[in-house]
């Protein structure tokens, strides 16, 4: 599982109570109650990741750009959703409530201004983190009692970064499909991702991700599906100058990266189709040299293409090695595509179809 480098926080994070539409300004290192429903079970614990960037128009004022966010929110708001009771449904805030309380009362507050104005002279990278609690102070089994969102940013340097390298891990599941939770972004997901991790290392100390099958462990290995990586998503780059984009599923993450780098990747020309492909068809595309690379996508490092990943049986023993073609065409496209995408953030390129890239004022 990949780690932020080069992070520097917000000196505030804000704190918004569902039920009583209430907003604080807190320190950034203000804590939750060792009494709690989140801590104690995993309840309520939504989470999100936005990526943002910050910059001076014309007149030297501060604005943030958002790419594609509209999307992120609808993603929380499934998160928080899941995790409330049918009679709290009420309680799930609307786009235009989480957009009022992250930039009108959070990136627009006075105490806020100087960590901007530091981004846009930057020119960094900035990660909105909004994430939920259970503020009641109880231990009881049931749905929170007094519901928040919390979030904090953060600048950062890089995430993940190539060359990184893989391990396929057939004997864990990341989420089962019948609870729905794999597409939902969710804390409780996460143990089984850093868990994979570890496993991943046994067989490759040097491995920096670990990529799923699917939930049918009973099933043949070949005909399993791949899913995703353990934080990411999973592009796959053909021979023949296409990408397969795997469908979304209960068990993948609707990713809102991916969706931006295959509308860049079909502007340039390249083909993409959206379609399964089972660890058999891996294997046999890798032992005959048909793929070009494998690719992490995900918020906070766009895209990073896998610089070797080793596919293995139920036992852990190699099966085959992944190496990339870096002479071939379409690796260097991954690199344009990946800074298209930032490029958009910092209003240097065109918006793709489909795209919308929102500014703020701050």
């Amino acid at each position: 599982m990949a780690g932020f480098e080069g992070v520097k926080w917000a000196s505030h994070q804000m704190q918004y109570i569902l039920g009583e539409k209430a907003f604080s300004l807190l320190a950034a290192d203000a804590g939750v109650s060792a009494v709690t429903r989140t801590i104690h079970y995993g309840q309520f614990m939504a989470f999100e990741g936005i990526r943002f960037f910050c910059k001076r128009d014309e007149s030297g004022k501060v604005i943030a750009n958002f790419l594609n966010w509209d999307k992120n929110l609808k993603r929380f708001r499934r998160g928080i959703s899941f995790n409330l009771s049918r009679k709290q449904q009420g309680l799930v805030p609307d786009l235009d409530e989480m957009t009022h309380a992250f930039i009108q009362k959070y990136f627009k507050n006075p105490s806020m201004r100087p960590f901007f104005e530091e981004m846009a002279d930057l020119g960094a990278q900035g990660y909105l983190r909004p994430f939920t609690v259970d503020e009641e102070q109880s231990i009881g089994v049931t749905f929170p009692g007094r519901p928040s969102i919390r979030a904090v940013v953060c600048r950062y340097d890089r995430y993940l970064g190539e060359p990184f390298g893989g391990v396929v891990v057939p004997n864990m599941v990341r989420a089962v499909g019948a609870n729905r939770t794999g597409c939902l972004k969710l804390g409780i997901n996460y143990l089984m991702s850093v868990k994979a991790l570890d496993a991943a290392r046994e067989i490759d100390p040097d491995a920096a991700s670990a990529l799923f099958l699917d939930d049918r462990p009973e099933a043949p290995l070949d005909d399993r599906l791949v899913t995703e990586w353990d934080s990411s998503c999973c592009l796959f780059a053909l021979k023949d100058g296409s990408v397969i984009k795997i469908p979304e599923s209960p068990l993948i993450l609707p990713s809102v990266t991916i969706q931006g780098i295959t509308a860049i990747l079909r502007r340039m020309g390249v083909s993409v189709h959206e379609r399964d492909i089972s660890y058999g068809e891996l294997i046999s595309l890798v032992k005959n040299e048909e793929l070009v690379a494998v690719c992490s996508i995900g918020t906070a490092g766009i895209l990073n293409r896998c610089h070797h990943l080793r596919l293995v049986d139920g036992d852990g023993e190699t099966l085959a090695v992944h190496r990339p073609d870096e002479s071939h065409d379409l690796f260097a496209r991954l690199s344009d595509a990946r800074a298209y995408y930032w490029d958009i953030y910092r209003e240097k390129e065109d918006l793709p179809d489909g795209m919308r890239l929102d500014t703020y004022s701050l």
